[in-house]
């Protein structure tokens, strides 16, 4: 198995709901997002992926996030915690690269390259996993 890992990054404020202690009052990050990519086989070239491409479609993914207040988006449901953040990234990630004519969605049995984990690092010391799969 091959994996590949891209990163980008973004600042962002927000607030926790139903959380009792600091984070529930408003407060920024400066997020570090990893992406892994993984598969099984290699294109005529080599690679798994092109990074070119799977770094511009994160960047592009992470633009929307960059200098706002998350809890102004209807997605996070008032409550943008990283693990959301991750989730939303993933599902973000994937609709992009489609876009870009690439699939990277899950399925068990495939074989080229899929969209395995996206990790949110609030900190350096704290970070969040979104994996479609266990």
């Amino acid at each position: 198995m091959y994996e590949v890992r891209v990163e980008a990054e973004f600042a962002a404020a927000h607030f926790l709901r139903d959380y009792d202690g600091k984070c529930e009052n408003l407060h920024g990050h400066n997020y570090k997002v990893f992406v892994h990519v993984r598969g099984a086989s290699l294109n005529a070239g080599g690679m798994l992926l092109d990074f070119a491409k799977l770094k511009t479609a994160l960047r592009s993914v992470c633009s929307v996030l960059d200098h706002t207040n998350l809890n102004d988006m209807a997605v996070f449901d008032q409550n943008p915690s990283a693990e959301r953040i991750a989730k939303y990234i993933y599902d973000a990630l994937i609709a992009e690269m489609q876009h870009a004519g690439i699939d990277l969605s899950w399925e068990p049995d495939k074989k080229n390259a899929l969209l395995s984990a996206v990790d949110v690092f609030e900190t350096d010391t704290s970070r969040a996993r979104y994996s479609p799969v266990n």
